[in-house]
């Protein structure tokens, strides 16, 4: 095992020990909005029905489409990172991971909750600073519960973010240079 492995493990013994019950449910609930990135869809699908938000939603469904194959299904299975409770000096055994969530069985990096949710926060933030900041904090919240669970490492939480906030970013300015052009065909 590589130094940063090391390291990164030492963080994330660290986080447990500010684990309890209430903490345990708590983030429990909150790794499991970000699954399958479940609400950033809904909240996408929502977004369609209104003319104010129709763009947001688009966006959001481009930056989740983006995630979901690039960083899903191309980096992850590229870069095969174990996850953190596979390896021996982890003080967090797998079982105490099943006490909290069904076991990934997909590879670590990087961490798809947490690239989900900040790709959909960007999407939202780049039309509406206000919920997008309020976006901004559930992600973030999602990105640390995957720590707390012991099913990411931090560098796999960055890459997650970094790719998330320039999947919203590209997402954006695609909308912003293609949409009028639709926008036409269709009136």
């Amino acid at each position: 095992m590589d130094w940063l492995t090391e390291f990164e493990i030492g963080i994330l013994d660290g986080i447990q020990n500010i684990r309890c019950g209430i903490l345990d449910g708590l983030f429990t609930l909150i790794t499991q909005l970000g699954d399958a990135g479940i609400i950033w869809i809904i909240i996408a699908v929502i977004c369609l029905f209104f003319k104010k938000t129709r763009k947001t939603g688009i966006c959001m469904g481009m930056a989740l489409i983006m995630g979901l194959l690039f960083g899903n299904l191309l980096l992850k299975n590229a870069i095969a990172r174990e996850r953190p409770y596979t390896y021996e000096i982890a003080s967090m055994t797998a079982d105490k991971v099943k006490e909290l969530i069904s076991l990934p069985h997909d590879y670590s990096f990087p961490s798809g909750h947490t690239q989900a949710s900040f790709a959909a926060a960007t999407s939202v933030f780049m039309y509406n600073k206000k919920y997008g900041t309020a976006a901004y904090v559930l992600a973030a919240l999602i990105a640390f519960s995957r720590m707390y669970i012991y099913v990411h490492f931090p560098t796999d939480i960055i890459g997650g973010m970094l790719l998330g906030i320039i999947y919203g970013i590209v997402s954006f300015y695609l909308i912003k240079r293609f949409a009028p052009r639709f926008e036409k065909k269709v009136s």
